[in-house]
């Protein structure tokens, strides 16, 4: 089972989470690649922690909206989608290359996430974009969303993640991030629901629905106040129930 999380979230003189920890807890990282966040000196050291560690190194692309860390989805024309995710893949690769890593994966980032989960047009731009960068990238991304549909028709290896520290409405979506209780902190639980998804395949939603998923990979955020205590938490939650945690890329 691969362990991931959103990193390199920090911008200029804003610090957002703990990297320099999580790092040493997961096995892959989604870098954020200056939309949502992120700038050229936090991807370089995002990068160059990842290769120290061994850690897998995914483009966490996003809507271009830093004053709202990518969590408002935007009406944009397919071009203008297409044109951005190339430009966030190039520049995160570039910066990877550059310190001796590499990027392994593509992953998007919070609404613009959510809406490749129902909207065809962009799922298609993003996925046109990635294919066009390089036609063999993995993708991941929420089961039976557009974004991973696509991507297997367009030849792309896919993978599935579940999230551990989210909660789930009965279709096996997130539940947004407005409501109350969407975000989950509690370190039992979310331990709980690790090991869960990882040895049974199941999540339950809010309303008591048993989901079914098969996870290649369980998420945390690294941006959740407590994250480095989860993230340890669920790693050693995980080892005990002899799982074995490897990046799935």
């Amino acid at each position: 089972m691969d362990l991931n999380a959103d990193l390199g979230e920090s911008f200029g003189s804003w610090n957002m989470g703990d990297d320099a920890a999580m790092f040493r807890l997961v096995t892959s990282a989604n870098v954020a690649c200056g939309f949502h966040a992120g700038d050229p000196v936090t991807m370089l050291d995002s990068c160059r922690a990842a290769f120290e560690l061994d850690v897998t190194v995914g483009a966490h692309v996003g809507y271009r909206d830093l004053a709202g860390f990518g969590r408002r989805s935007l009406d944009m024309s397919f071009d203008e989608l297409f044109g951005d995710v190339l430009y966030q893949l190039g520049a995160l690769d570039g910066v990877a290359h550059a310190v001796g890593a590499s990027v392994d994966y593509v992953k998007p980032h919070g609404a613009l996430y959510n809406r490749l989960v129902h909207d065809e047009e962009q799922a298609s731009a993003v996925v046109a974009a990635i294919q066009a960068y390089d036609p063999g990238l993995p993708i991941l991304g929420l089961p039976g969303s557009q974004l991973l549909v696509q991507a297997k028709e367009a030849g792309h290896p896919v993978f599935v993640e579940a999230f551990v520290d989210r909660a789930y409405q009965a279709d096996g979506t997130l539940v947004p991030r407005s409501h109350e209780g969407a975000v989950l902190h509690d370190v039992d639980s979310i331990v709980e629901r690790a090991v869960r998804l990882a040895v049974k395949g199941e999540v339950v939603a809010v309303d008591g629905t048993v989901v079914q998923v098969r996870p290649d990979s369980l998420c945390i955020h690294g941006d959740t106040p407590g994250a480095v205590e989860m993230a340890a938490g669920v790693r050693a939650g995980l080892e005990a129930a002899g799982v074995q945690l490897e990046s799935f890329a």
